[in-house]
């Protein structure tokens, strides 16, 4: 059977491995995310041979697209406890697989190219210790282009269907609400309720024209910007959702963390 894609909420840092009171919320924040990714894998029909990532920790001028055999891991976040920058994940990359994407994104007419150093950012390895603690199935990051312009996305997302068909599972890995002066607040909490009902009822819409209009015209939204202020948290969607081409979503989880702010994952074909 054809892989479904996803797109996860990957947290705030490495919050699923520390003891989140430090920062005043409850322990147990992030504890309903890290059950849910633990459990997605048995909910697939087949075991990936391999995935790519599209974390909303890396820009470029045109999509890029991993060449790395053995990735390193990319610490991007400050403050956090000493162990949290000791984490391992030793997942091969997957060179022929990032020449495959570059190669489809091509033929689709969009700007692409390799990168033969670039690693696992948090948005990949903090998610996937979870999804695949074993480490052993390679990944692939890919970037976004940094103009974010969503219309852009959808069609890399289309441009990579075909992988699906080649048992490569697709992961948009990001955050349904992203903003951190919205967090911990009512205003947040409220402006989250109100995009996630947006998004959920824009991704599960089955007229598929309609589908994408309404995501590439997401910062006209309810609550849009507030919940967004720069969509790059937002924008692996894009790339999942395009890459469902005429299937629509479903919301598989939904949590409130931070105090009452709305995150949501979603599956897709």
């Amino acid at each position: 059977m054809m892989l479904p894609t996803y797109f996860i909420p990957h947290g705030g840092g490495p919050c699923f491995f520390m003891d989140w009171s430090i920062t005043g919320d409850p322990a147990d924040t992030w504890n309903a995310t890290a059950a849910w990714l633990r459990a997605l894998p048995a909910t697939l029909p087949s075991r990936p041979k391999a995935i790519v990532v599209i974390s909303g920790h890396w820009e470029e001028p045109a999509f890029t697209a991993a060449s790395v055999i053995s990735p390193s891991l990319i610490y991007d976040y400050t403050g956090f406890p000493p162990h949290t920058y000791q984490l391992k994940y030793p997942a091969p990359g997957a060179p022929w697989l990032a020449r495959r994407v570059v190669e489809l994104l091509g033929a689709a007419g969009l700007p692409a190219r390799l990168n033969t150093a670039r690693g696992f950012d948090h948005g990949i390895f903090i998610p996937f210790l979870l999804l695949y603690p074993q480490a052993d199935i390679p990944i692939v990051p890919l970037s976004l282009q940094h103009d974010l312009d969503p219309a852009q996305h959808l069609a890399a997302g289309r441009a990579l269907r075909a992988l699906r068909d080649e048992d490569v599972l697709i992961v948009g890995s990001g955050m349904s609400y992203h903003n951190m002066h919205g967090f911990r607040t009512a205003s947040g909490a409220e402006q989250s309720e109100i995009f996630d009902r947006w998004l959920t009822e824009t991704l599960s819409e089955r007229d598929l024209k309609q589908r994408w209009n309404r995501l590439v015209h997401w910062s006209e939204a309810p609550a849009a910007r507030s919940s967004h202020p720069r969509e790059e948290h937002l924008l692996p969607l894009m790339i999942a959702a395009g890459a469902a081409a005429d299937e629509s979503g479903e919301r598989l989880f939904s949590d409130t963390v931070m105090r009452g702010a709305r995150i949501s994952g979603y599956r897709f074909g």
